[in-house]
């Protein structure tokens, strides 16, 4: 029990005569290593200083930030009933793939009607180019008679002296004369009347055969329009359609979302903006795969207002009772294609960017945004119209006059 008790007791206490060096060594060891910690507290200190100096300082950061791109927002162009949709939601498609297709049944009359007054009005046409062929030809007729009477009263003028032709001989000729010249008149009225219908065009170029080729071509757009294709190529979303549903112009069908060319838009507080500028680079990562994903953009632009401003109901601080809100303004950033074809993103994905605002850019009054070639064209529908002027100059030709009939009637 005794020997327990006496090796518990610390050497400084066990013996009197060493306490005063080994407390001085005790103590020396331990203002050593305060030292140390001191001076590593000191050190860190310092690394977090220099870090948020030449790095942090200039850093501006912010979660609210989104993945954004485009959506091509398809619409019908025609009314029919839907009898085929031939996508679904998430699928891949190519620019000009057929989506779905209508009925086509009233597009098919249409078409149908459109032909035959196209027809019409090119025999119309040809009944006045007929009929001005003709009052020429009676105003020449009536012109020939009315020389012809004239030379007969200068004749019956100079004999009538000698009695050989009498007053009332003379008289009927002049009153003939008068009718002939009224005839003339009137038929030279009519005659301007129908050249003003066709003057200054061939057939296929007077007003009214144009005006019944444009309803046809119309009619032809709407039933090559009852197969809706694709503007764009990329991933169908919203679709909301199934056969069977009466569609009209307008009705909205469905969306396709291009993901090859996407950009960040991040709201920063107005006060994080000062030495925000095009050029700059930026940090970004997506809560879709964490911070080991890092994607590299460069700041393209600033918002041209605050998203208050473009709002539903802008702001009214004039009236009313005012209340200071810092607002935010939004800041488009790119992305790297090659990084975005490495770890695909999504429209409306979670994002926190990180621009540094220590790097030189250019005056926000130059913004880098431009329109990628290709990105917002589409030549889907340069096409829908190829056979309708073969059409229309197939009818024209079938129901013009003869050749020999023109010829004869000229």
């Amino acid at each position: 029990m005794n020997n327990r008790q006496d090796s518990n007791i610390s050497p400084l206490k066990s013996a009197p005569g060493n306490k005063g060096p080994r407390l001085r060594q005790w103590r020396d060891r331990r203002a050593r290593r305060l030292l140390v910690v001191a001076l590593l507290a000191g050190l860190a200190g310092l690394a977090c200083l220099a870090y948020w100096q030449f790095h942090s300082r200039h850093v501006v950061v912010t979660n609210d930030a989104y993945v954004t791109g485009n959506q091509a927002s398809l619409k019908a162009q025609t009314s029919g009933t839907i009898v085929d949709v031939r996508v679904d939601n998430t699928q891949y498609v190519h620019a000009g793939d057929v989506l779905v297709r209508l009925d086509g049944l009233n597009a098919e009359v249409a078409l149908e009607r459109a032909r035959a007054n196209l027809a019409e009005a090119v025999r119309q046409v040809e009944i006045l180019f007929s009929k001005v062929e003709m009052l020429r030809q009676r105003l020449a007729e009536k012109d020939a008679t009315l020389r012809r009477s004239r030379r007969d009263l200068a004749r019956y003028r100079s004999v009538a002296e000698d009695g050989a032709v009498s007053a009332q001989q003379i008289e009927d000729t002049e009153f003939a004369i008068l009718e002939l010249e009224a005839a003339t008149r009137r038929i030279g009225a009519e005659l301007s009347g129908a050249e003003a219908l066709v003057h200054g065009a061939g057939l296929a170029d007077n007003p009214r055969v144009r005006q019944a080729a444009a309803a046809l071509k119309q009619a032809y757009l709407d039933r090559v329009r009852q197969e809706i294709v694709a503007p764009v190529s990329g991933f169908i979303a919203k679709r909301s359609i199934q056969p069977g549903e009466q569609v009209h112009p307008d009705t909205p069908l469905l969306a396709i979302v291009p993901l090859d060319y996407l950009w960040i838009e991040a709201n920063f507080l107005e006060s994080e903006l000062t030495f925000v500028q095009p050029g700059q680079p930026v940090e970004i990562t997506v809560d879709l795969y964490g911070p080991d994903v890092v994607y590299h953009g460069e700041v393209l632009g600033l918002g041209a207002g605050t998203g208050s401003v473009f709002g539903l109901l802008p702001p009214e601080n004039a009236t009313g009772n005012y209340i200071h809100i810092s607002e935010r303004v939004p800041v488009r950033i790119s992305l790297n294609p090659e990084e975005l074809r490495a770890h695909p993103l999504r429209p409306g994905l979670s994002a926190v960017t990180r621009i540094d605002t220590g790097k030189p850019g250019r005056s926000v009054l130059e913004p880098l945004t431009t329109t990628p070639p290709g990105t917002y064209l589409t030549e889907v529908y340069d096409d829908q119209l190829d056979g309708a002027e073969a059409l229309i100059r197939a009818i024209i030709e079938e129901n013009r006059l003869p050749g020999a009939m023109r010829m004869e009637r000229r």
